[in-house]
């Protein structure tokens, strides 16, 4: 690990390479003719109203919005749902660059308060703060070193979890662990808050809360991440009982998944994925006999169960048929009442609300269609647009999404989405980017992106890649992309490149692939591999050193999908495929920009730093391997201008090394 020096991101040496570094890669982006011009059209393109669902309070309705191209998303609110909307808390206010960003906003149950998080640059530290919602006046309590934590109201406080407060020195990548949940009640110093549960002797645990609707229950999950486990432990405490002991669901921690939905009539509504891999709602009764506590509410499905919530006297499920949305209403009973019609194939969220809501507010999107918010009307069972947006140049009919499927190397039938212009011509190639993830158990869905069009219009196809290690077919399918089968991850994904290329739809001159963090890891891994299959590749924070990950802050978290170098059959399977350990010299890799951020404290900017430095000593051919540090950020860009900017620098060194000759709009003309 020649490169080793470079995890010391605070040395004075690190420091100058990175100012090196990034000097030469902005000389190159400066040589694109059509970057400033195309920096112009992003922010056209973003440059429209992005509304949350609203959620209520009593007869206050609360929702954020940014207008269009600030720089933070504003929380309002207002009395009925045609009120006047009013600023409650604006994020952008909050430092003069507005890269601190609001990471949670939770209102109490009676409507009083609000916990207000905030995060300095992008980090994945968090700062809880409380506001009065009268006066809309910060109160004096704070609450710090905060990490991977909701806030949960009970009464007169919140509950939520912490690390201890590390070296200030190093906070950005000290290793996470240590963590416990407190009571912070309100008007008291955090010096005086209340333990109420920790874990000494297993200091890798996560340990979250929540509370029930009516803040009688307090429910805590246990998850140990960093002994390879997928699945979770559930405790409930009830807080009108003097007894502070915690009462078991599940008391043991293993590969099943417990995730409690709401509480009905003294029994708990459990959604897991226990004998059950595609996911389905249980009933966990606590006063039954030992043996009769639990009961089916919700079976299984052939489609995976997606997400589920309550709201207004309801229990809404969301399954997933080859990746896109079928949200299903049942009563509580778990009766089906009926299916909620959507626009067209695509993703869903938010789906839910409180016990007494006449109305759900959701989104619903897809790679040609604006995120849109509907109603759904409890009563009647009809579905209502109630936000719509508009954005200036783009028309969905311009634009056609299809999917297809693809099969990898050990047959397996990956499915694919391809977007693009309804005017492309059939016969290519095309300027194609692939994008994928392949991890964790997300699902990678149809969803919009106001920057993208700015590829689409240039006749770029985009395709997004449903890889194994995701959601799409459930814990199967996610289970099937984990620890020794992780090459399945990259073998779905060179199958999707060969397809288009065998297709006809792009060629290895015209093909670039893209991701982000495990995305990162997949782009990596894939270039190593078929470097022969790409013109362009641009991995993005990505997990590049696959031996070392889990010594990083949160990285032992990784450990259930990547398995662990201290493991020596994992160790042999990691060291197959890390990017950073499986460069050949001398080989020619495709153009490459390397994306990461000062801030990032998920997936420690080392990462990038030392794959970077090894691809660079590698290249063997004449394309470009640059790194682009951003500043101020995190994980994610901290604000909407750093997003444009770095986007910008991003689809110039795409297009540009594609050989793409962006036509922009009259009125921005090319340099």
């Amino acid at each position: 690990d020649p490169y080793r020096w470079l995890e010391d991101d605070a040395s004075p040496e690190t420091a100058a390479w990175v100012e090196a570094q990034n000097a030469v890669t902005f000389a190159h982006l400066d040589t694109i003719p059509f970057r400033p011009a195309l920096r112009q059209r992003l922010a056209q393109l973003f440059d429209y109203p992005k509304y949350s669902e609203p959620f209520r309070r009593g007869d206050v309705y609360y929702f954020s919005k940014n207008d269009g191209l600030q720089n933070q998303a504003v929380i309002y609110r207002q009395h009925g749902l045609d009120g006047a909307p009013e600023v409650v808390l604006d994020p952008n206010t909050l430092s003069p660059d507005g890269t601190t960003k609001l990471s949670v906003f939770v209102v109490s149950g009676d409507g009083r308060y609000a916990i207000y998080g905030l995060s300095p640059g992008g980090s994945d530290w968090h700062t809880y703060k409380v506001l009065d919602l009268a006066t809309l006046t910060p109160l004096a309590d704070t609450v710090e070193w905060v990490k991977v934590s909701g806030a949960a109201w009970a009464g007169a406080g919140f509950f939520y979890s912490r690390y201890p407060a590390p070296d200030e020195a190093r906070a950005l990548w000290s290793k996470n662990v240590g963590r416990e949940v407190c009571f912070h009640r309100l008007g008291t110093s955090q010096a005086d808050d209340v333990p109420v549960f920790s874990d000494p002797a297993h200091p890798e645990r996560f340990h979250t809360v929540d509370t029930t609707e009516d803040e009688r229950y307090l429910v805590l999950t246990v998850s140990d991440r960093g002994r390879g486990l997928k699945g979770n432990a559930a405790f409930f405490r009830d807080l009108s009982s003097a007894d502070a002991a915690f009462q078991p669901i599940v008391a043991e921690v293993t590969d099943d998944s417990f995730t409690v939905i709401d509480v009905v009539d003294g029994t708990f509504l459990v959604s897991t994925d226990w004998m059950a891999p595609k996911g389905r709602v249980m009933r966990f009764d606590p006063r039954a006999p030992a043996g009769q506590a639990w009961s089916e509410v919700l079976p299984e499905r052939d489609d995976p169960l997606d997400a589920v919530a309550c709201g207004g006297g309801r229990l809404f499920a969301n399954y997933l048929h080859d990746v896109t949305a079928r949200p299903c209403v049942f009563d509580l009973a778990g009766r089906f009442l009926h299916a909620i019609p959507l626009p067209g194939p695509g993703t869903v969220t938010g789906l839910g609300g409180r016990r007494d809501d006449p109305s759900m507010f959701f989104t619903y999107t897809s790679f040609n269609f604006p995120p849109t918010i509907l109603r759904y009307d409890v009563a009647s069972g009809a579905v209502t647009p109630f936000r719509e947006v508009a954005i200036p140049g783009f028309r969905a009919d311009d634009y056609v999404v299809r999917q297809v499927f693809v099969t990898s190397r050990d047959g397996t039938r990956v499915p694919m989405f391809l977007t693009h212009r309804r005017d492309l011509p059939e016969a290519g190639p095309h300027p194609t980017l692939m994008y994928g993830y392949g991890g964790f158990n997300v699902t990678l869905a149809p969803g919009f992106s106001g920057l993208r069009i700015a590829l689409l219009e240039q006749g770029v196809v985009y395709a997004s890649v449903n890889l194994r290690g995701g959601n799409e077919y459930g814990e199967a399918w996610h289970d099937a992309g984990t620890r020794l089968r992780k090459q399945h991850v990259f073998d779905d994904f060179i199958a999707a490149a060969e397809w288009l290329i065998a297709e006809g739809l792009a060629t290895p001159r015209t093909l670039a692939m893209t991701g982000g963090s495990n995305g990162g890891l997949l782009v990596g891994a894939v270039m190593n591999q078929r470097p022969d299959l790409f013109a362009v590749a641009v991995p993005q924070v990505g997990v590049m050193d696959m031996l070392r990950f889990h010594r990083f802050t949160i990285g032992w978290n990784w450990i259930p999908d990547y398995g662990s170098s201290d493991d020596p059959a994992e160790f042999r399977a990691l060291f197959a495929y890390s990017p950073l350990h499986n460069l050949v010299p001398g080989t020619s890799y495709p153009a490459t920009l390397v994306t990461t951020a000062d801030h990032d404290d998920r997936v420690v900017p080392a990462h990038s730093f030392k794959y970077a430095a090894a691809l660079q000593a590698a290249q063997g051919g004449d394309a470009p391997v640059l790194i682009r540090v951003d500043t101020r950020s995190g994980h994610g860009a901290s604000n909407t201008t750093k997003q444009l900017d770095s986007t910008a620098d991003v689809f110039a060194f795409l297009l540009h090394h594609l050989g793409v000759r962006p036509r922009l709009p009259a009125d921005l003309p090319l340099p």
